[in-house]
């Protein structure tokens, strides 16, 4: 009742709010395998059951949820970020828990995820203040598989208002993986690509300006064919220059390189918005490379090894002035 009764005051809401308020935080995270421990009926994610190998219990995942919600509250250091790209989420349970019980309880979020055809159960989600961004429709786009690609994560949708009163049109994405190697594996991307700039177009069409921001996992850095094809339907890279610490040069790491597989990416309007962007890389969320040397993002598995750590991914972080 009190969410409805909210968004009958919105109109004079965004009067009273759009003066004081002039930043928007965005940020972007894979969790890295954000199971529960109940089985999903028709998903393939046994191996995050309590009997199963990785003993994945109740108290493993409480301690993963509020690992995240951690890592998440610490990305912004003026009040909560507005909105925050998820990849790596299995259900809606898991969006309940981290939202609604974990240490992100009292920051009021709001989310809405897709429910896909992927064999594991992944999924994407987006969480937003509903003081920071009202919305208007949200809804999965299905990603139809090319020959040799299984199913994979649907993409999210959601349009909604900002307190500028700017319409904020948002897709989150988490492309195929590049399992079985790069140039096997990049016409699975490459459709899922299609499919994202299909929207973005349809998008354009009735908007000379459109806010448009995308932001996720995709599996590729910058200089890839599939990125350089989003690119070519008038979007940018917002986070290609992030700033972070010295030892710190993309957002996930794999055989001691760095490599930038996140991406935060917006519309030419969105893009002249940009004050900051950068990749959050607190020492708590680091740990040492003693193979290769350095370090890397401290995640929840080391193989088959439990830790008590965060993800195998930093988050991106961009910061727009309406």
């Amino acid at each position: 009742m009190f969410f409805i009764f909210f968004f009958l005051l919105l109109p004079s809401f965004y009067f009273l709010s759009a003066a004081a308020q002039r930043q928007f935080t965005l940020v972007e995270l894979n969790c890295e395998n954000l199971f529960d421990y109940s089985h999903d009926e028709g998903k393939d994610d046994t191996e995050y059951l309590p009997e199963a190998t990785r003993h994945w219990t109740k108290k493993r995942y409480w301690r993963k949820l509020n690992n995240i919600a951690q890592e998440l509250l610490s990305c912004s250091d003026d009040g909560i970020p507005d909105m925050i790209a998820l990849c790596e989420v299995e259900n809606d349970s898991t969006m309940h828990d981290l939202t609604k019980r974990s240490l992100l309880r009292n920051a009021g979020y709001e989310y809405m995820m897709t429910s896909s055809p992927d064999l594991r159960g992944v999924d994407v989600a987006l969480l937003y203040s509903p003081f920071s961004f009202a919305p208007i429709s949200s809804y999965s786009i299905r990603v139809k598989p090319v020959e040799g690609m299984r199913p994979t994560r649907d993409i999210l949708y959601a349009c909604g208002h900002v307190v500028s009163g700017d319409t904020l049109h948002v897709f989150v994405v988490h492309m195929p993986s590049r399992y079985g190697g790069e140039h096997y594996s990049r016409p699975f991307r490459q459709a899922a690509a299609e499919r994202l700039c299909e929207s973005i177009d349809s998008i354009c069409a009735v908007s000379s300006q459109p806010g448009i921001l995308i932001a996720g996992d995709f599996n590729d850095d910058i200089d890839s064919p599939v990125m350089q094809e989003i690119f070519r339907h008038r979007i940018k890279s917002l986070t290609w220059q992030s700033s972070a610490p010295k030892d710190v040069r993309g957002t996930y790491r794999y055989k001691g390189h760095w490599e930038q597989i996140d991406h935060i990416l917006g519309s030419p309007y969105i893009y002249n918005k940009v004050e900051k962007a950068f990749i959050h890389a607190p020492y708590f969320l680091l740990e040492e490379e003693r193979l290769y040397g350095g370090f890397k993002p401290r995640r929840t598995y080391n193989g088959m090894r439990y830790q008590p750590g965060y993800s195998d991914h930093l988050p991106l972080v961009v910061r727009l002035s309406w």
